[in-house]
């Protein structure tokens, strides 16, 4: 049976992005190579795990009726608790979180203003070093039933990507002004907030 995209489909509210290979694809176990992020959601983000719920519940019937009306024992389902599961992690305490993968590179860009009839206009990113683990975006989600060497269950399927805010690095990166901030650098001069902005 085919899969309606449209009912599969998660677009989530803000999230924070994590272990983003979303430039260069990665290799897994089995040598495939991915582009892959971990999308970590607030719990207190409700909207988001409804739209999550009412996606999942849909693919959960289709299995059932895919293998005589119920569900396979360790049927997989992508949602994870990060304070469960990754208990030492500050950066997924009070989230949940999912990974979602796919094998060309996934759309990312950023909103840069609307148009006339006030749909939201986007911008590709190009630059590298504007998206990375620790970020924080807007996520477009398939979910889709697999069943491959015995496993079975829900996986997500990584589609577009929409930055909307700057976030710490994780995975110990630093930036440019956490490492030089106090460092002094001759021939240097002063400016103001206000002549960084002209």
């Amino acid at each position: 049976m085919a899969n309606d995209n449209q009912s599969t489909k998660l677009i989530t509210g803000k999230v924070r992005l994590s272990y983003a290979n979303v430039w260069e694809p990665k290799a897994d176990d089995n040598g495939v190579l991915w582009h892959s992020v971990s999308v970590l959601i607030p719990k207190s983000d409700k909207e988001t795990l409804r739209k999550y719920k009412a996606v999942v519940d849909a693919l959960k019937k289709q299995a059932e009726a895919k293998y005589g009306g119920k569900l396979p024992a360790k049927f997989h389902l992508p949602l994870r608790d990060g304070d469960e599961e990754k208990p030492d992690d500050e950066a997924y305490a009070g989230h949940y979180f999912f990974n979602a993968k796919r094998k060309n590179r996934p759309g990312i860009s950023k909103p840069v203003g609307k148009d006339g009839s006030g749909k939201t206009k986007f911008q590709d990113i190009t630059d590298t070093t504007e998206v990375y683990s620790g970020c924080y975006a807007k996520v477009s989600i398939n979910f889709y039933l697999f069943d491959t060497k015995g496993n079975k269950g829900i996986a997500a399927g990584l589609n577009n990507i929409v930055k909307v805010q700057d976030g710490d690095f994780l995975g110990g990166r630093s930036s440019v002004n956490d490492d030089f901030a106090s460092e002094d650098f001759e021939d240097v001069e002063d400016i103001s907030d206000d002549d960084f902005l002209n």
